[in-house]
């Protein structure tokens, strides 16, 4: 190769890797192309307060998440940059910022805005363009929230009595409820499918209990279930558990349950 074309080439690429590592100067394009490679991944919309905690803790569970915030703040969107995460500034209600979140290819689509009504018209949009979709949706009035879990099969969660982590466990497909609190505490029943590669597997149901502070309260495996499962038994790939405790010990078991 001539000089000169080495000369070029390694140009080229030192001012690719100034645009790959300087966050601060990507354009939107380059995050929309960040955002095109995922696949069975979460889109988390709304960068607020709680938006961000989701983000943290999906990140921590080793989630591949794209954002959607029309007006981020800078210090939030620098630090979901930080964390390789793009951001698309754009509208969520409208079918194109969707689409360059990766809709098509997204396993979840999680709303934290701070509107109801905003957050449905962008749930039931989402489901339109994936039907496959998980949908996690932010519900303030608590009774609003399970009319529309029970009429759109969406994961409506009340904002007021959820915490980021129970919000990134049901954005990572474990299914979990409202907790209530008993004595000063918040406790939620969640239930958890063992897949092949998780850490849990080979455990006993007295090793999950001890490990993450949580009751084992259901091992389904097949067609039979065992009603509080003796501390003995040993988790199995496809075996189901159901567990009762804290929300942010429920989200620790989900990140060693992928």
């Amino acid at each position: 190769m001539p000089l000169i074309g080495i000369g070029i080439l390694a140009q080229g690429l030192a001012d690719f890797g100034i645009m790959l590592f300087n966050r601060r100067t990507r354009s939107k394009e380059w995050e929309m192309a960040i955002a095109s490679t995922f696949q069975d991944h979460t889109i988390l919309v709304g960068l607020g307060h709680l938006g961000f905690r989701v983000v943290q803790h999906l990140n921590a569970l080793g989630e591949e998440i794209s954002v959607i915030e029309l007006n981020p703040k800078e210090d939030l969107i620098d630090a979901v940059r930080e964390m390789g995460i793009p951001v698309i500034q754009d509208d969520a209600s409208r079918q194109s910022a969707l689409e360059k979140a990766g809709i098509a290819k997204a396993r979840a689509i999680t709303l934290c805005m701070q509107s109801d009504s905003l957050n449905l018209q962008i749930a039931v949009k989402a489901r339109k363009l994936n039907p496959d979709i998980q949908v996690v949706v932010r519900i303030f009035d608590e009774e609003f929230a399970q009319s529309i879990q029970k009429q759109f099969g969406f994961i409506a969660l009340s904002a007021t009595s959820m915490s980021a982590p129970a919000f990134a466990a049901a954005a990572a497909g474990m299914e979990i409820t409202h907790p209530i609190t008993v004595e000063g505490e918040p406790l939620s029943l969640a239930r958890a499918c063992i897949p092949k590669k998780s850490l849990l597997k080979g455990l006993t149901v007295a090793n999950i209990g001890e490990g993450y502070d949580v009751s084992g309260v259901l091992l389904r495996r097949g067609e039979d279930a065992d009603m509080h499962p003796a501390g003995r038994r040993i988790l199995e790939e496809a075996d189901t558990i159901a567990i009762l405790g804290n929300p942010d010990k429920i989200s620790l078991l989900v990140h060693d349950n992928h």
